[in-house]
């Protein structure tokens, strides 16, 4: 067996990652996003129905730790998963309550 490398960095990122999305109504957004293609922070609120507020401070961790990407159409900003991967993780999770 050869030697393992453990990389602290991609191991800290992950953890970081895992942090952000471990608030069930970051879960729901991850959720939603995960049905839609894109949203506006209006959809999500509305689809969630929490307060504008909450909806951007839960949609900024999210950005902020690189699991959303956003994008300005006008005068909305436009809400996407970065990557289907966490939704995965999201479902496996799912699955485990399922049970």
């Amino acid at each position: 067996m050869g030697n393992l490398v453990i990389d602290i960095s991609k191991l800290e990122m992950a953890a970081s990652k895992l942090r952000a999305i471990a608030h069930p109504m970051r879960i729901a957004i991850i959720d939603l996003l995960n049905t839609s293609q894109k949203l506006s922070v209006t959809e999500i609120y509305k689809k969630l129905n929490i307060e504008q507020a909450s909806a951007s401070h839960h949609l900024n961790i999210l950005k902020n730790k690189g699991v959303l990407v956003s994008k300005r159409e006008g005068k909305k900003i436009f809400y996407s998963l970065k990557s289907v991967t966490l939704t995965e993780i999201v479902e496996c999770i799912n699955r485990c309550n399922e049970e």
